[in-house]
């Protein structure tokens, strides 16, 4: 599996990077090795309590949330993309 991440227009700090290393991890059982994960991370204008949104895509599935912080929102997006892809492969 391929991990890609884009931060918009902020750079990623190491604490979070190796946040969302461990979160991906288990998706090596869902995906082949040439498939790709993608995240694009960003904050949602005008600031509110919840601005931080992560957009999660592998090929036509796609999974968007905005919360609090950027690692409940790939938590809860990385969670919600799992579901799509074990539903994927039980009707395959």
């Amino acid at each position: 599996m391929k991990l890609s991440v884009q931060p918009l227009n902020f750079e990623i700090a190491k604490q979070l990077d190796d946040f969302i290393s461990k979160k991906t991890a288990r998706f090596g059982r869902h995906l082949r090795e040439n498939d790709e994960l993608n995240i694009r991370l960003s904050v949602v204008k005008p600031a509110t309590i919840q601005n931080k949104q992560a957009d999660v895509r592998v090929g036509d599935l796609f999974a968007s949330k905005t919360c609090d912080t950027f690692e409940q929102a790939i938590s809860e997006a990385l969670d919600a993309l799992e579901s799509r892809l074990e539903k994927r492969k039980e009707n395959a």
